[in-house]
């Protein structure tokens, strides 16, 4: 079994279409078909069932096709750690992202570990929740940021960081009368939200607020990414709920900050890691994380209204 075959493998699962796959992969449809025969005879096994008008896969395909992006990556990433040697660094931390974390937060962590310890390269992977959770397990990842403390059996979840929860409202709109605004009028307009797989963990700390109130929220669109978000929002779209220093941070003029009536909600954000004992590198690197909080970062400014701005407490 070669790399070429498991390219080959690759690309008919996920076109599943022999000739899709030979343009994607730029070669001819018979060393693509003898590529594959030659992975099977070497399985012993049946990865695809191909008739004359589809192509799908076999039981023992499916099976394969979970294990063998992860050997790509593993490829991946042992060619970026001999690169990273070669260019001076001394370590590696492979660190997953999920869920839209603050940006100041983690941009002025980031900054801290290259001034402290600058020969630790930092290697950055955006990925859902689930598959940050698996690559933990997989060891693809050594430690990981979410928004979910749910993360099942070995895995330890630990909350660094909130940010307060605000209603995203567009400029002009009439919830602009409230300074906070009620959950109950809130929930009277159209709302864009993250996406159930892209943006998990904020997914469910969001329901969790939704649910304070006994009716249904009218979910206008579910998007990948907060930026995409506020600028729904600022179209006119829809309301949208996010993070202080995320709404901070966006470049939509026409967003307006808004906190909820009562105790204002935070979303968490959750440091993942394997349970055990971590390398010295990893634990320096949970410490920094940790210190950041403590420190005590400069609250976030959002915008309230269009004269003036608001300080929220994190």
């Amino acid at each position: 079994m070669e790399l070429r075959h498991l390219r080959c493998f690759l690309a008919v699962a996920e076109e599943l279409h022999f000739a899709r796959a030979a343009e994607r992969l730029h070669i001819e449809q018979s060393p693509l078909s003898r590529a594959i025969k030659e992975l099977e005879e070497d399985l012993g096994v049946q990865l695809f069932v191909r008739t004359t008008r589809s192509t799908r896969l076999t039981r023992a395909g499916k099976l394969f096709l979970e294990y063998v992006p992860r050997i790509f990556t593993a490829v991946q990433q042992a060619r970026d750690c001999v690169k990273a040697a070669a260019n001076g660094f001394h370590g590696q931390l492979r660190v997953a992202l999920s869920d839209g974390i603050p940006p100041s937060r983690f941009s002025m962590f980031l900054a801290r570990c290259r001034e402290e310890e600058p020969e630790v390269e930092i290697r950055l992977s955006e990925v859902p929740l689930a598959q940050q959770i698996k690559g933990l397990h997989d060891d693809l990842y050594d430690v990981g940021f979410a928004g979910s403390d749910e993360v099942g059996d070995g895995v330890s979840a630990y909350p660094v960081w909130n940010d307060p929860l605000m209603v995203a409202v567009p400029t002009r709109h009439p919830l602009l009368a409230h300074k906070r605004i009620p959950l109950e009028d809130v929930l009277r307009y159209p709302l864009v939200l993250g996406d159930l797989h892209a943006c998990e963990g904020y997914a469910r700390q969001i329901e969790r607020v939704l649910r304070r109130v006994d009716q249904e929220p009218l979910i206008a669109e579910r998007v990948a990414s907060i930026d995409l978000m506020l600028a729904l929002v600022a179209a006119g779209f829809a309301l949208g709920l996010a993070g202080a220093s995320q709404v901070a941070v966006s470049r939509e003029p026409g967003v307006v900050a808004r906190p909820l009536v009562g105790h204002t909600p935070v979303l968490t954000t959750y440091l993942l890691r394997l349970d055990g004992e971590p390398s010295e590198t990893l634990a320096r690197f949970i410490e920094r994380v940790s210190n950041i909080e403590s420190t005590g970062m400069k609250k976030p400014v959002v915008p309230s209204d269009p004269e003036g701005s608001e300080e929220i407490e994190p």
